[in-house]
């Protein structure tokens, strides 16, 4: 039984089923006096038919349980009290001793009503608080606007006849389904929340509607509202149960907000706090670069025909040097902004690592003319899907660190399996201290006892191209001494035709 329907309002199959009980219990009464008529005195009779319209009234709601008393006291009149088979009563005697059993019937059967009634009103206050508790664990656990309307709507649903509307209220004060209701409901729905009031009947406002309306949240911080359809007026526990329900709702509904509100301010602090430690990290490997190359282009234009041709080479030699510089900056900087910042999935391809490998090596031997990167690479590698020119730059970022933080042989390792591909950067540099594995990750982290300038961009690109891939890029220190940096690529298994075994 639902919280709004009355718990004596027997109608339908219900009804014929009392009236058929009241039928059985009083011919069940009627059979057994007749049949111990001679053994047993007028009063014995009468209690028996007592005993029928005691069972009747805790079986039966009211009304019937009535029924079946008045029918008792007729029974017995009818068929036992002289004189028989008429409604007569000849014996003062008599006719006092039936007007005080229809009295205690009567009493006996308003008893059991109430007692029925409060029964299984404390059972559905016992339905309502439990669904209160479940409701409350749901929606701690609940982190979505959506979410928290289904529970609602189910909660709403399982407790009332219904039908249930729930609408929240945007920011300009409309309502989010407002072209499904209609124009005397989105009026109803407005008006509690302008009001925050309950209205409806039995609530002393809009007494004449067939509906509950319920505010979600208080004044102040309203953020919808609720119909509840085919309601009753008395029944008062029933709208206190569903302010209850909008009561937890609103709250959760607020306290979504404040922490969406929370995680957008936390958020815009971050980013201000990023930008301002890129400001930081980056003015200075950006100013004195181009201070450099001002200086050397001002110098060769200005003094060109005092300077030997050794110092204009030098000065060539700077201008190129610090560009090349400030294009590697930019250029990580500008990867690492589209990495971090796109939901777009990356264009890729199917790529040989050997071919990837090799362009790198290429490009690096100017940086590298004593050749100490030296490379194992084995044949028959499985081609990865992938974006060859963000691999290069991810392999060429962790061999220009190796080159730039260690003077001796450098190892570049490639090596496969049927699940994923691996290629490690061995150096025998300063090993890098454990706590600091994750750190040198981050964007605009520096290893400022390096002696090496950098923006601190190289790692955090690295990372996040590789797990733009789907893999993961991550160091460890080296047996012997120095730091090996492995990149892990999953490969599919579902090789291109031709591709190597």
């Amino acid at each position: 039984m639902n919280a709004s329907t009355p718990a004596h309002t027997p109608n339908g199959p219900s009804q014929l089923r009392s009236g058929f009980t009241i039928v059985g219990l009083l011919t069940l009464a009627t059979v057994g006096s007749l049949w111990v008529d001679h053994q047993i005195s007028l009063t014995s009779q009468a209690m028996l038919y007592m005993l029928v319209v005691v069972i009747g009234a805790y079986s039966l709601p009211l009304v019937p349980s009535v029924v079946c008393a008045v029918g008792a006291v007729m029974a017995l009149n009818f068929f036992f009290v002289p004189p028989r088979f008429t409604l007569i009563v000849e014996s003062p005697e008599h006719l006092i001793a039936l007007a005080a059993m229809l009295l205690v019937a009567l009493v006996i059967s308003h008893l059991a009503a109430r007692l029925r009634s409060e029964t299984e009103l404390a059972h559905r206050n016992e339905q309502r608080a439990h669904q209160l508790q479940e409701l409350a664990t749901q929606l701690a656990n609940t982190n979505t606007v959506e979410d928290i309307v289904l529970l609602g709507r189910q909660t709403l649903d399982a407790a009332f006849d219904g039908p249930v509307w729930l609408a929240l209220r945007l920011p300009d004060g409309e309502l989010s389904n407002g072209a499904e209701l209609d124009s005397g409901m989105r009026d109803g729905l407005k008006c509690c929340m302008r009001e925050n009031a309950v209205l409806g009947p039995g609530t002393g406002r809009w007494p004449g509607l067939n509906a509950w309306y319920l505010p979600l949240g208080n004044k102040g911080q309203m953020q919808g509202a609720v119909c509840i359809q085919n309601i009753a007026a008395a029944d008062t526990p029933g709208r206190e149960h569903a302010q209850a329900v909008c009561a937890q709702l609103g709250q959760t509904l607020w306290r979504l907000r404040l922490t969406t509100a929370m995680q957008e301010t936390e958020a815009e602090s971050k980013r201000q706090q990023v930008q301002s430690t890129f400001l930081a990290a980056i003015s200075h490997d950006l100013r004195t670069p181009l201070a450099a190359v001002v200086g050397a282009a001002s110098s060769l234009q200005t003094q060109r025909d005092k300077l030997s041709p050794a110092e204009q080479d030098k000065l060539l030699a700077s201008i190129v040097r610090e560009a090349s510089y400030l294009s590697t900056v930019t250029e990580n900087t500008l990867q690492l902004v589209q990495l971090t910042n796109t939901t777009q999935p990356l264009q890729r391809d199917w790529e040989s690592m050997e071919e990837i490998v090799g362009s790198v090596l290429a490009r690096l031997r100017a940086r590298d003319p004593t050749r100490r990167i030296k490379s194992k690479v084995p044949e028959g590698l499985p081609l990865i899907r992938a974006n060859p020119v963000l691999l290069a730059q991810l392999l060429a970022n962790l061999l220009d660190n190796a080159l730039k933080y260690s003077d001796d042989a450098i190892d570049l390792v490639v090596s496969a399996d049927q699940a994923m591909l691996q290629v490690s950067v061995k150096d025998r540099g300063n090993a890098i201290p454990p706590d600091q594995y994750q750190a040198i990750f981050e964007p605009y982290s520096r290893n400022d006892q390096s002696g090496q300038r950098g923006a601190g961009l190289g790692l955090a690109l690295c990372r996040a191209i590789a797990q733009a891939h789907g893999g993961e890029l991550g160091v460890r220190r080296r047996q012997g001494g120095g730091n090996c940096f492995t990149f892990s690529l999953p490969v599919d298994p579902q090789q291109p035709q031709g591709a190597p075994p």
